[in-house]
């Protein structure tokens, strides 16, 4: 159910910035970066090396207007992720429901 292809995906979510940087632009997008760095702490520029993974990860789109990009979330990419995710879920409700027939039968 993982696969290779999902990695970029995986690690540009692992970062909390760039996950709530994702939530900012799936509410209100698209965004430019220097819009972007009005809303969090760091700068423009940490803005744009987490703007281009999300876009390496497929998560963003960039939009290029005159001199300025707007970057545009993109939810496709995450599709494969969170089926891999319900299918760990699944893995574990059997295990848990195991479980609690095996105490519920004094079996442990």
């Amino acid at each position: 159910m993982f696969f290779e292809q999902d990695e970029p995906v995986f690690t540009a979510l692992a970062d909390p910035t760039r996950r709530q940087l994702l939530f900012t632009l799936a509410e209100r997008s698209p965004k430019t970066a220097t819009q972007l760095a009005q809303e969090f702490p760091i700068t423009r520029q940490g803005i744009i090396k987490h703007l281009n993974l999300l876009a390496q990860a497929g998560l963003v789109q960039v939009q290029p207007r005159g001199r300025e990009k707007r970057y545009v979330f993109r939810p496709e990419p995450l599709d494969s992720v969170s089926e891999w995710i319900e299918a760990i879920g699944a893995k574990w409700d059997e295990r848990l429901q195991r479980l609690k027939e095996l105490v519920e039968n004094d079996e442990l």
